[in-house]
This record gives C-alpha cells, structure tokens and sequence, in this order.
C-alpha cells in the first residue's frame, strides 16, 4: 500500500458535483411521479426514465409531513428535485439523488452486468472493509479475503461489525474498501472516500449509485455498482407498498461499472 502521508484530498461534496453536473448538462426532464417509501424513494419521468434511493424514514423531519419543500413534485422540471440533493434533510437528499438516478441510470455500452463480486479485484491477503450491511456479500467475502470488516450505524461492535464511526480509522489500512451509496444522501461519502484513497479498490454500491463515473473519478473510486430501472410502475408500487432491493429483482438490471483513471 502506499504511504499514508502521501494520501491526496478532494474537493469536497458528491453530492453538490452530481447536481452541478445534471444542471450544465439539462435535458428538459420533467418530473411525472415521485413515490417516497419507507424503505426507498422512486423517481419517474415523463419519458419513462426512472430511479431510486434509500429513505433515511428514521431521521425524517417535520412530523407527519416528512416531505415539506415542494408541492407539487410531479410536473416540476427535474432540475429542481435534483437542486435538492445537497439538503441536510435527508428526505430531500433521497428525493434529489432518485432524480439524479433517474437521468443517469440509463443503458449504456459500457454496462456489465451482474452483482460487484463478478467485477471485484479481490486478493486472498486483502483486508476489507464494507460501509453498510451488503449481507449477500458477507459470506462469499469471508471465503475469498483475509479479513472483512462491516461498519454500520451500531453503538457497540458485534462480530465483523462496528460502528460506522470507526470507519474513517480502519478503511487506509484496507486493500478494498465497498462504500454503500446511502452515504451520498447523508453526506458522509465525502470524508469515507478520503479514508479509502490508498486502497487499490474502492467501490460505491446499491441501488442508491449514480452511474456517472466523472464524479468519482477524481475521488479514487474504481468502480460502480448500481442498477438500471427497467419497469417504473412496478419499482414505484413496490416502494409505495413499503418494498425494497429485494423485491426489485425481476424490474432491475443489476450493472457494474469501471471507472478508468
């Protein structure tokens, strides 16, 4: 591994060069529906574009109008859903980074199909570490790295897992480093991605990933793992019914990407 001193920083803020970006390069996307669910939040667009991003339910603000800022959302322009997407709200974030999905998410050569481990340099002498619970993984990482380490929202460690606040300590000193992109609505992939500079891979991943490699080239990532929605009416009924990634299956395409240097 490379030396640590060496370790370069970033400009800050996925979140704001995601939404700058969509906003230099505007299509004229305008919003049809937008479903906030408990386990996630669905983005369509007229065109039939659509995305999603996980819901943060616990840390929703304003009582039983958890959503506040705009209304309606169907019918406004998407640039503004995406505007939200820095918000400290992460309700708003959610709603901004589905958006953001919606316009980027879409079938592109470059695609490989298939879960992160098809795609995943992985080294029997690798140390990882994993920000947020990806349980299909655990096992088969277990089987194929010297150590794995989970660092989840806990107070205290149990087995692989520990609190998300040791993260920032433990991923220099791993080979591989899987950052859930649930960290870009709470804004925490920032100081997550400058932990994991010198690790030789570094992956954002879940349904919640933006398949925009010019955002995180500069950051170090290596590769991209995400989905492409492939039925909208039936990701935003199963999210209006309280569903999440494991009732997507059969309406998503599960897709990597490898971002180049």
């Amino acid at each position: 591994m490379t030396n640590p001193e060496s370790q370069v920083s970033f400009s800050p803020n996925i979140a704001s060069s995601v939404a700058r970006i969509l906003r230099e390069r505007d299509d004229g996307a305008v919003v049809a529906e937008v479903c906030i669910g408990l386990g996630y939040t669905g983005v369509m667009l007229e065109d039939g574009r659509a995305g999603v991003a996980y819901t943060f339910r616990e840390e929703a603000k304003g009582g039983c109008s958890a959503f506040r800022t705009l209304r309606p959302l169907s019918g406004r322009h998407s640039s503004e859903l995406v505007a939200l997407l820095p918000s400290d709200d992460p309700i708003e974030a959610a709603v901004g980074l589905a958006c953001a999905n919606a316009l980027l998410n879409v079938e592109d050569a470059r695609f490989q199909d298939g879960d992160v481990l098809k795609h995943l340099d992985l080294r029997p002498e690798d140390h990882v570490g994993m920000v947020g619970y990806f349980g299909p993984l655990i096992e088969i990482l277990e089987e194929r790295v010297s150590t794995l380490t989970v660092f989840e929202r806990v107070g205290q460690s149990a087995g692989l897992i520990r609190p998300a606040e040791e993260a920032e300590n433990t991923l220099p000193k791993c080979q591989v480093a899987l950052i859930t992109a649930t960290s870009i609505i709470n804004h925490s992939i920032d100081k997550l991605l400058e932990a994991a500079a010198q690790c030789r891979e570094v992956v954002v991943l879940g349904a919640s990933t933006p398949l925009w490699p010019e955002v995180f080239r500069t950051r170090r990532v290596t590769l991209l793992s995400g989905v492409v929605v492939g039925e909208p009416r039936e990701i935003l009924r199963i999210i209006s019914e309280g569903g999440g990634m494991r009732y997507f299956g059969p309406h998503i395409r599960k897709v990597c990407l490898r971002v180049e240097g």
